[in-house]
């Protein structure tokens, strides 16, 4: 079976939920991680890392 790599935009996204996920972040406004869209996730995430 061939691999398929994931885009970038996919990486990013798998990065930034992952990086949520060490700082016990599970859910954003009640919405699953893996709902939310990058861009909502990036904004969580440098919430998250300016208020450390």
């Amino acid at each position: 079976m061939e691999h398929i790599p994931e885009s970038k935009f996919e990486d990013k996204r798998s990065k930034v939920i992952d990086e949520l996920v060490s700082k016990n972040v599970f859910k954003i406004n009640g919405r699953q991680l893996y709902e939310l869209s990058l861009f909502e996730l990036l904004k969580e995430y440098t919430d998250k890392s300016l208020s450390s």
